[in-house]
């Protein structure tokens, strides 16, 4: 059976701001501080940093191997206005390069979904276009937490020109890191935009843990709205919350769930491959995942969604085999 990782990130401190990192590490002392455990927290820090080195995806492809995940959706989020990253960090265009060589090495294994804050304005429409003509990027990524809403007029140039080449648009849903804005991450602000742009595919990542019920409810009655697993993996081993992927199962829209690792916020192996195997041999589950479901689930709605992208040229439907 072939699996699609439909969420990934390269592990890349050239695409990640340190301060998203450093408030990933405020966290987790936090949550130390109801162990025993006394850490440093610039070990922590260094520790995380180590996985954030693989600057050309390599290391991903191989976990990739190790998981039985033929291909992957590369998400490259637009953190530079919001952090204004200086010194020598990229600039959103130069990462928009860096993605398509790392997409053309990948030997047709990487799709890119890349994003560009619209507060940069028509520069940042301009680049995001490129990146579609002629990059080869797939489809559209959205960071609300950097400080807009997914409803933003801003976004209007975008959405349109996702709606005449059918190009995906996955939008991420919930809480980050600390350093940024929450309050625009709401699955409720991707209504009025899947009600005016029927032909893009609007995907809620953490759609499955992040306001699970709001994001279920958009995939029940709105065609063109999906959501992503990634995050899944951390309910696993908790029953009760495992119980409640379990009702998100039975309820109907499992052919509009899509498998994804988060990687590399979700690195272990062991967690990854349990996610995998869950749909299909897991007895909590099985009542609610028939075969067909599996099939979807892992690898069926995103090269669904792929597949009715519109080619740069010509307006000719172009399939996600061919990328």
């Amino acid at each position: 059976m072939e699996i699609i990782d439909g969420h990934t990130h390269i592990a890349s401190t050239r695409f990640i701001p340190p301060d998203f990192v450093e408030g990933v590490v405020d966290n987790m002392m936090e949550q130390m501080r109801l162990t025993s455990v006394e850490v440093p927290r610039s070990r922590i820090l260094d520790r995380l940093l180590a996985y954030y080195q693989d600057h050309e995806g390599r290391n991903q492809l191989l976990e990739m191997d190790r998981l039985g995940i033929a291909r992957a959706v590369v998400l490259l989020p637009d953190f530079t206005y919001a952090f204004r990253c200086k010194g020598d960090a990229l600039s959103i265009a130069e990462m928009f390069w860096q993605h398509k060589l790392i997409r053309d090495r990948s030997d047709g294994r990487f799709e890119v979904f890349a994003g560009v804050d619209p507060r940069w304005g028509a520069d940042g429409f301009r680049l995001f276009v490129k990146g579609i003509e002629e990059y080869g990027f797939a489809g559209l990524k959205l960071y609300p937490p950097c400080g807009y809403r997914p409803d933003d007029a801003l976004l209007e140039p975008y959405y349109d020109y996702c709606q005449e080449r059918r190009l995906p648009v996955l939008i991420h849903i919930g809480p980050t890191s600390p350093r940024l804005s929450f309050t625009e991450a709401l699955p409720i602000f991707v209504d009025a935009p899947a009600r005016k742009y029927a032909n893009v595919s609007f995907i809620l990542a953490h759609g499955a843990v992040s306001y699970p019920q709001e994001c279920v409810q958009l995939c029940r009655y709105r065609p063109n709205v999906y959501l992503d697993l990634s995050g899944a993996q951390t309910h696993l081993a908790n029953p009760d919350a495992r119980g409640e992927l379990c009702q998100l199962f039975a309820r109907g829209i499992n052919h509009k769930l899509i498998f994804g690792t988060d990687w590399p916020i979700n690195t272990q192996t062991a967690l990854n491959r349990g996610l995998i195997k869950m749909f299909s041999i897991a007895p909590d589950v099985k009542p609610y995942i028939s075969a067909a479901d599996t099939q979807w689930i892992l690898s069926g709605t995103i090269k669904s969604i792929l597949n009715r992208r519109r080619a740069a040229a010509g307006g000719v439907e172009r399939s996600a085999d061919d990328a």
